[in-house]
């Protein structure tokens, strides 16, 4: 690509400002990862405490059954896909004015690519959270799991 030309997707998402996109930074990434985090606790430990009683705080094993597996494991996935799906934010990254898109067109991200998307958050721990912190490196401001799915996080205009 020419350097002088702008970015496909700063054409899509700002055609009125001149192309200028405005990429989130980690903190704000982070700020947003938090809130949906404590979120996220809220509903599932009350849920939790219900099925299993306080004795579930104490277990030592991943799973302590079926309703366990459902709410520690199976719902996160499916809010948070849901989300980006039908928000293209979560509850954390609409408080910090961010939005994820297509960062080939500027668009909704597909189903696709936001199952890409979350899956590829446990490849970005894993070496150290390396792919994580690239969110504070990286020109466009993408971890690996947003390069994974071809996915931008930029600021909303929406708040």
């Amino acid at each position: 690509m020419n350097n002088n030309e702008p970015d496909v997707i700063e054409q899509a998402v700002a055609p009125g400002e001149g192309g200028q996109v405005h990429y989130v930074g980690f903190w704000a990434r982070v700020a947003a990862s938090l809130v949906d985090s404590v979120i996220l606790m809220l509903i599932s430990w009350p849920l939790l405490l219900a099925f299993y009683g306080s004795e579930y705080f104490e277990f030592e094993q991943l799973v302590a059954g079926p309703a366990d597996f459902l709410i520690s494991w199976v719902f996160p996935v499916v809010a948070v896909i849901a989300f980006w799906l039908y928000k293209q934010a979560t509850p954390g990254k609409m408080l910090v004015a961010a939005k994820i898109v297509d960062a080939r067109t500027g668009n909704k991200p597909t189903r696709g690519q936001c199952i890409i998307r979350y899956f590829g958050y446990f490849l970005s721990i894993l070496p150290f959270g390396l792919g994580i912190l690239a969110v504070g490196w990286d020109k466009k401001k993408q971890g690996w799991h947003d390069k994974l799915a071809g996915t931008l996080v930029i600021e909303s205009k929406e708040k």
